[in-house]
């Protein structure tokens, strides 16, 4: 499986007096079972890329490939296109619209034709995979909390089995421990599934600790692209943006004007904590 951006291009309102330009010539490839963080600040043009990954959106000019087909092309399967690479809005109320958990999460796999046996069987699945049991099922996702309603919103994807997530900051207005408990469970897809996930996030905490590779956007354009190690060497040109690097980044680079010889790529917690308990036992 591989998503790739071909000079991708988009405009909003072309050809009006209002028109804006919202990704200028963006560049890439995902491959199969990468977990790739998206950053940017807000405008930057995540949204509208991610909208692009699945054909809810369509270029100006410019190419998406899935599976090295072009989903632009005449005749091309959109609707498997959706089935496959899945999209968890920000706002899960935008997903939700069923009277309760279980109705909701079948929605899907019964839009691709399964029995309502087979949806069912799907649903209760997914709803597993993220955290809910059958004491849910029967309740109105509109009465859940934040934190509940993302979770139904991304069984709700799931149920389709999709090759790829993405995720639009699924964690945004969720306390630390209901976003530690959403991550941790995305992160559990990725390593016993393999699936690939795109996700999106203002968190740098986040997508350090938890992403292989970073894109970073900034006015519709890709800035950098690369491990976050590599991508947060270049903290200064991200502040520059209107982005910053990991907390810790900056007690590293602290630490070592003082003159203390700690590694400048710890990006994590977990990192710093292990070097200055070495440093300490030097």
């Amino acid at each position: 499986m591989s998503i790739k951006a071909v000079d991708l291009n988009f405009v909003y309102g072309a050809g009006t007096a209002f028109e804006q330009k919202a990704l200028k010539h963006v560049n890439f490839e995902i491959q199969d079972g990468e977990f790739v963080g998206l950053i940017g600040h807000t405008g930057s043009g995540k949204s509208t890329l991610i909208q692009h990954l699945n054909g809810l959106e369509r270029a100006t000019s410019g190419q998406i490939l899935y599976n090295g087909e072009d989903i632009y092309a005449e005749g091309y399967d959109m609707k498997g296109l959706r089935s496959k690479v899945g999209l968890v809005f920000q706002y899960p109320e935008h997903q939700l619209f069923e009277v309760d958990v279980l109705t909701d999460v079948c929605f899907g796999p019964k839009n691709q034709g399964l029995s309502a046996e087979e949806a069912g069987e799907r649903a209760k699945k997914a709803l597993e995979l993220v955290g809910l049991d059958e004491s849910f099922y029967a309740q109105s996702p509109f009465e859940l909390s934040g934190g509940q309603k993302r979770r139904v919103a991304i069984a709700g994807v799931l149920a389709m089995e999709p090759e790829v997530l993405i995720l639009d900051e699924p964690t945004a207005g969720l306390d630390p421990r209901g976003r530690d408990e959403i991550l941790d469970q995305i992160d559990q897809l990725h390593r016993e599934r393999g699936m690939t996930i795109i996700l999106v996030s203002h968190s740098m905490e986040d997508v350090a600790r938890y992403a292989d590779r970073l894109l970073v956007m900034n006015h519709g354009e890709k800035v950098f692209d690369g491990p976050p190690k590599e991508v947060f060497r270049h903290y200064r040109e991200l502040e520059a943006i209107g982005l910053a690097a990991p907390q810790i980044t900056y007690l590293v680079h602290d630490l070592r004007e003082r003159g203390i010889d700690i590694d400048e790529d710890i990006t994590t917690v977990a990192e710093a904590r292990e070097a200055i308990l070495r440093l300490y036992r030097q």
